[in-house]
């Protein structure tokens, strides 16, 4: 069961509360890079991203920020670490959503102006802890709720919450032992959680286990990689656990001695042609390699292919074709799955 949580708007996407997990990432431009920073998030708003956060490391990025959002299909998060006043100037420029960690600006009158500043502008803080940018004797949770009770004290209460550790056993006890804490939404991810083969599988671990109990609001998946790259992981993430869904579910063996040479052809091929196909978001495909577990996962599923002896093509779970030839069977599906 999801967490309850309480509401916070972000530009033109509410998170938390019974909202969509909403999807976002980071731009890898230099900020104060107009052109090269919205050619990012236009290409990041084609994938599927929903939100986006920009690294403000000095006022001249800031400044910008105004140009950037008005080319911007997506609310932008303001990035800001070490220098108040750059959070004062994004929110000046119409930041949707400001990030502020608790390990780089610790001084309370400084925080007191920018919270201050967020309220007129109704706009929600993120209060983002990063294992690596802890102080001495803190820890992910302790520097968090700190930061929190100084919002609080100023009758702020537009929060968003992030406990970040690269290590996955640390980032989930920090959501479980926060969720205890505060009813203010969760951005989850595990901090730099690597390249992308590697970064994706401890991402999916990490997050999967704060999402399958139920813990998670927004996801950012952070990769060595293209943004791009981590929204698609996080689409995966999401459509994995059931939670939302962004294309079909493909079931596929891995293969063994017992499949025909054709299977791994078959597959890349058809899986080309679902990628190009609308429609099928909430529908199974399952392509298989023989006779052994093929025809029970193909009846189950929506359109099926068993690639035994010949290939036994499945819709609805009954079949409806069988056939020895290859490009006989890629068009029997393609023009089922087309018509579906």
């Amino acid at each position: 069961m999801r967490r309850k949580s309480l509401e916070a708007t972000i530009g033109n996407i509410r998170i938390g509360g019974k909202n969509p997990i909403a999807i976002q990432s980071m731009t890898k431009t230099k900020t104060k890079d107009v052109i090269a920073t919205v050619e990012q998030i236009l290409e990041l708003s084609d994938s599927g991203c929903e939100i986006i956060r920009v690294a403000l490391p000095d006022i001249t990025s800031a400044k910008v920020l105004g140009k950037i959002k008005e080319k911007s299909p997506m609310p932008i998060i303001a990035d800001i670490h070490f220098n108040y006043k750059i959070a004062l100037e994004a929110i000046e420029q119409g930041a949707d959503k400001i990030r502020l960690n608790p390990g780089n600006i610790r001084n309370k009158e400084k925080i007191k102006e920018i919270v201050k500043k967020a309220k007129k502008a109704r706009i929600p803080i993120r209060v983002g802890a990063n294992s690596g940018s802890l102080p001495n004797g803190e820890t992910l949770v302790s520097a968090v709720m700190r930061e929190i009770k100084i919002l609080e004290e100023e009758e702020f209460y537009d929060i968003v919450v992030s406990l970040k550790g690269v290590d996955i056993h640390q980032t989930v006890a920090g959501y479980r032992e926060m969720a205890k804490l505060v009813k203010y939404p969760f951005h989850i991810g595990i901090t730099e959680a690597g390249p992308l083969f590697s970064g994706s599988i401890i991402s999916s671990i990490g997050c999967g286990i704060i999402l399958f109990e139920g813990l998670g609001d927004t996801i950012r998946v952070s990769l060595t990689s293209s943004p791009v790259d981590e929204v698609k992981v996080a689409k995966q993430i999401l459509q994995a656990l059931d939670i939302r869904s962004f294309g079909p579910r493909i079931i596929s063996c891995p293969g063994c001695g017992r499949a025909k040479q054709e299977f791994f052809k078959i597959s890349y091929e058809l899986e080309s042609i679902i990628s190009k196909i609308e429609g099928l978001s909430d529908k199974k495909i399952a392509i298989m390699g023989c006779e052994v577990n093929g025809p029970g996962e193909a009846k189950k599923a929506d359109f099926g292919i068993v690639c035994g002896r010949i290939f036994t093509i499945y819709k609805d779970g009954r079949i409806i074709n069988k056939t020895s030839s290859y490009n006989t069977a890629i068009k029997i599906m393609e023009e089922n799955l087309y018509l579906r």
